[in-house]
Formats: C-alpha cells, structure tokens, sequence
C-alpha cells in the first residue's frame, strides 16, 4: 500500500515494499505528508511506536541543533563586538594621529613664525685660555658678566620698544626634550630656525691677558666690528661694561640712543643717530628720528629744528603714534597751541578714532589742551605701571600725575604722587614741578606768599630746557601768583617773559582786571579766544570775569563755550552753575554741578555749592 511504503521509507524498514534505486531518501521527506502519513497508520501499533520513537530522536536532534544555533549566534555577536571596537580603535587611532600631527605642525608654524621675528641679542661663550679659566675667568663667566650689562643697559631704557627686543645668552632658554634617533633637542630646532630666518645678533669675543698682566677684552659680533678693551687685572666689570655699551650701542641702535636721551646724555645721542641712522634698520629710523627730536630740544635747541624730525617719523611710519605727540609738544613749544590741537585730531583720524590702537599716553597733549583730565590721568597711570613706574615719557610722569591732580583740586593726592615719584636718570622736572603743584596748592588754599615762592622756584628751574620742552607754557602761572602776592612788576615780567600762549593771554586779563582796567581786560580775553579758538580756557577766563562784573547772560554764554571745546573739564561746568544760582535757576545749577562732580569727583568746593542749591532747590 502506498501509506505502507511510505512509513517504510521513513523508518527504515522494507516491509511495505521494495525501494528502487531512485527512491528519495528520508531526508528529503516532506513533514507535512510524513505527519499525513502516520496519521493514517494509527491503526498498526507496532508502526506507531516505531515512528514515535523516530520524531523523539528528531526532536532531540532539533534541540540540539537550537542549542548550537543559540550558541553559534552569541560567537556571532562577540566577534561583531570586537571588530566593532577593532574599528573604533582604529579611528581613534587615526583622530590622536592626526591630532598630535597638528599640534606637531602647529609647534612647528609658532616656532617658524617666532623664527622670522625674531631680533634676540645672543650672547655666545667667550674664549678664554686655561690659566685664566682656572682663576675662575671662564667663557661662560666672561659672557654672563657682559649679558648683565646689556640687561642693566637695556633696563634703563623706558620705552614701549622693549618689549619687541630681548637679550639672551646662548645657554639659556633650551627646552631638553630629544627627538628619537637624531639625539636633537627642541631647543636645537628653534635655534637652528632662528639662524635660518630670524635677525638674532650672536655676540662672542675673547679674554686674554697680555704681556703686562692687563686684560684684553675683545668684543665681536654679527654686524659688530670687532673691538677690545684693556684695563687691569680686577678690571673685568669694568671692561665688561664698556664692552656691553659698545655691543648695546652697535647691535640696538635705537635703544641705545633712547638710553643716551633719557640719561641725560642728549648731545650723545644726537651724534650716535647722527652716525648711525644710514645703517640702521627700516623699521628703527623713525624711532631713531623721534629720539634725535628729543634731544635737540632737552640740548635747547629751538622747537623748529624738532618739528622735520617729528614729521618725517611720522611719513616713515603713519602709526608711529608717539610721534604725533611729540610734534603737538614741538608745535605747542612754538606757542602754536591751535595748530597742536589740529595735530591732534589728525592723530585721532589717523588711529581710526579714539579708542584705537594709538596708546592713550600718545593724546596727553591733546588732553593737556581740552582739559580732558580723567582720560590724561588715567593714560599716565597705565603707562607709569606699565615702566617701572617712570613711564615712557621724556620727564617723569609721576609730576605729571600731580599736575592733573592739582588741576582736579585733589591735593592729596598730589602730594602723594610727588612723594612717590620714580625718578628718570638726569631728569630736572621732579624737582620743577614740585615747585609747581605746591604753588598751586597754596593758591587755592589762599596762601599767597607762599604760592609766589613756590612759583618763583618753578621759574629758576624752568629755564632748563628739558623742563621748559615738556611743559610749554607753565611759565604763564608765576605771573598770577606774583600779583596776587603783591608783586605787579614781577608778574609783568612773567608775563613778559612766558610768551605767547593762551594762558599768559588770559591771565593778563585776570591781571589787568584786578587793577581795574576793564577795558583792558576784556580785549586780553578777546585776545585770548583769537589766539586758540577752539580750546575751552580763554572762554572759561573770560566768563569768570564777566560773572564778577555782573554780566551773568554774557558770563553763561562764555562758560558754555568752553564746556562745548571742553567737556570733560570740571571747572567751567562749575562756574556755570553758579551762575545759575545767582540767577535763581536751581535745579538747573543742580544739574551743571552732578556734572562736573563726574569729572573733579575730590573738589571740595564743588561738593559744598552742589549740597547747598540741593538743599535751596
């Protein structure tokens, strides 16, 4: 029977019939007809049981294979696992590569670049023989006695150039970590780029001793002629100075000649620039022609002879902002306060508008001239803290920070900032300007005899012409002082002798007014504002003696005319408001002082008038 045959096949057994050769094989079994097939053959026991113990062994088996199967899919996902991290591996691998490639080639580009800007003063071991070397005069102890006096040199200099020029010895400054299998440092490759690129000057040289038992030291260099120096056996930091003057002076001409300026030694100065400009670098000649400015006018030279060197400084270089103040100073020196002014605005449109990349400190005598006190104050702050407490002008600025104290009537601090001045080398305006803000001071405080003293002292040292050069017109305060101490001839003389400038002007009319020519004093103020048009204290003068005269519409006027050419100044804002309480205008005077107070926060007086029209309005 064909179900017979069928279950045969499946079981193993021939009974219901002979397989052919061509009968497929168990296996290949369809389920689905073999569970049809053994259905039908429910009826014979014996078959039965034979094909339940068949699909027990087939049951057993699919477990089995269930089992491996379980089983070959977890071996199957650890080894995606890994190759899923073999490969996050790798690319992190490839990222730190890359990332470590790149602060390499950066490394690199930073040390290229310091390379090509690099001007360093490198000061390379000295030869020197045995028998001096085991006195302990070695190579290295010649060169380092020379590398302290070009530091010492170079520390005396006050100048915003410094930090682009560095001294260095030739053993310092290595950074001691080796390349593999080339045994070169990282401090090799930077040395080796910056003779490459760079503008480094080595300095080497020699000590010997000669027949006589002096010592002979011979300085040489990259652009440095050789020279020698000779002095007696203890005279090695003797030598070593004279060595570093001429290293300093050949390899940092512009330095050097500020150096020479600033101490003192301005006919120096000229000479060295005079001989050294042709060879100098670019970029150096308009500080090297700012520098000769200087000097002629610290040797007394007339301010004319200054003004071509300011000017062609700045062609050289129109950010060159020191010397746009220097040319207002040179022009301001000429009595030509207005034309200052104008150089200061070109400053201004120069540098793209203020703030702007022109330091501060480069507007004080265009802060000088509006009364822009706050702002000139705080620029001679940074800049004093910024050198050493000398700062880079040509006189020393802590003066110069009383002077705008006692011009703010905060004599406290005044006093403070002359008893802690730095002095600069060879720099008379210390002891000037002591003389002046003490002057002032007693002024105000009432003291008139005193006042005409102090003034009078100012005016013995202000014929030096390193005071007179930096504080052009100053010699028109004595005048004032002197009068009101009761001595008319001396202020005429003053006046006289000051010049032209707005302030001897107007204090002529001040003058003038206080003996009773009205007239006269009047057509001084005029005077005045003709002459500076355009700045605040002509006008600030002459509303000040309109209002004593009782002309408070005319004197208000005036003193708004100078709060408009001055608006940062305290004073005119002051006396307008005290105009307006004369005229019953209260609140208005309120406002005038809250505004001046901004600007004069220590004046006393001013505080007192604002609490008084607070209390009456």
């Amino acid at each position: 029977m064909a179900e017979r045959g069928l279950l045969g096949r499946i079981l193993g057994d021939d009974e219901g019939g002979n397989a052919g050769e061509g009968d497929a094989p168990a296996s290949g079994l369809d389920p689905a007809a073999a569970a049809a097939a053994m259905l039908r053959a429910d009826a014979n026991p014996a078959l039965a049981r034979k094909a339940g113990a068949y699909f027990d062994k087939q049951a057993r088996l699919v477990e089995i294979q269930t089992e491996h199967l379980h089983e070959q899919r977890a071996v199957q996902l650890s080894h995606l696992k890994l190759r899923r991290f073999g490969e996050r591996l790798k690319v992190a691998t490839q990222v730190f590569i890359i990332l470590v490639a790149t602060v390499i080639g950066l490394g690199f580009a930073g040390m290229l670049y310091d390379a090509f800007k690099s001007r360093l003063v490198i000061v390379e071991p000295f030869d020197s023989p045995p028998a001096l070397a085991a006195r302990g005069l070695t190579g290295k102890v010649v060169a380092g006695g020379v590398l302290d006096e070009l530091t010492r040199l170079q520390a005396a200099v006050h100048s915003s150039i410094i930090a682009s020029r560095k001294l260095s010895s030739a053993w310092s400054g290595d950074i001691k970590v080796e390349v593999p299998e080339t045994g070169i440092s990282i401090g090799d490759v930077d040395r080796m780029l910056k003779a490459r690129f760079g503008h480094d000057v080595h300095i080497g040289g020699d000590l010997v001793q000669t027949a006589s038992g002096d010592l002979a030291l011979t300085v040489r260099g990259d652009g440095v002629l050789p020279k020698t120096f000779t002095g007696g056996a203890a005279d090695l930091d003797k030598l070593a100075a004279q060595a570093a003057g001429y290293v300093f002076g050949q390899s940092q001409p512009l330095l050097y000649s500020a150096y020479l300026y600033q101490a003192g030694r301005s006919a120096e100065a000229v000479t060295f620039i005079k001989a050294n400009f042709a060879r100098s670098a670019p970029e150096d000649r308009p500080g090297l022609l700012n520098t000769w400015g200087n000097s002629l006018l610290a040797m007394g030279a007339k301010p004319q002879d200054a003004l071509p060197l300011y000017q062609e400084a700045i062609r050289l270089n129109h950010r060159f902002w020191v010397a746009y103040n220097n040319l207002m100073n040179a022009t301001w020196d000429l009595a030509d306060e207005e034309g200052a002014w104008r150089i200061g605005l070109a400053l201004s449109k120069a540098a793209g508008g203020r703030p702007g990349p022109a330091p501060e400190s480069d507007y004080a005598n265009w802060d000088t001239l509006t009364w822009n006190l706050q702002a000139w104050r705080a620029a001679l702050i940074v800049d004093i803290a910024a050198q050493g407490g000398v700062g880079t002008g040509s006189a020393s600025e802590g003066p110069q920070v009383a002077d705008v104290d006692v011009r703010l009537h905060d004599g406290q601090d005044a006093e403070l900032q002359l008893q802690t001045a730095q002095a600069a080398a060879a720099d008379p305006s210390i002891g000037a300007m002591a003389h002046f803000v003490h002057g002032r001071l007693a002024s105000e405080a009432g003291d008139v005899q005193r006042a005409a003293n102090e003034m009078e002292a100012f005016g013995a040292t202000y014929a030096d012409p390193v005071v007179s050069s930096n504080y052009p017109g100053y010699a028109c305060w004595i005048a004032p002082a002197e009068e009101m101490a009761g001595h008319p001839d001396k202020a005429d003389a003053a006046l006289k002798a000051g010049g032209h400038f707005v302030d001897c002007y107007r204090f002529r009319g001040d003058i003038l007014d206080h003996r009773g020519d009205w007239a006269g004093a009047q057509q001084a103020y005029a005077a005045a504002v003709a002459l500076t048009p355009d700045l605040p204290a002509a006008y600030y003068s002459w509303g000040l003696a309109l209002a004593r005269h009782g002309d408070l519409v005319g004197a208000a006027a005036k003193l708004q005319s100078a709060n408009e050419r001055g608006p940062h100044w305290a004073d005119p804002l002051k006396a307008w408001g005290d105009v307006l309480v004369r005229q019953g205008r209260r609140k208005d005077a309120l406002a005038k002082y809250d505004q001046a107070i901004r600007y004069a926060p220590a004046w006393t007086d001013l505080r007192h008038a604002r609490d008084a029209a607070a209390h009456a309005a």
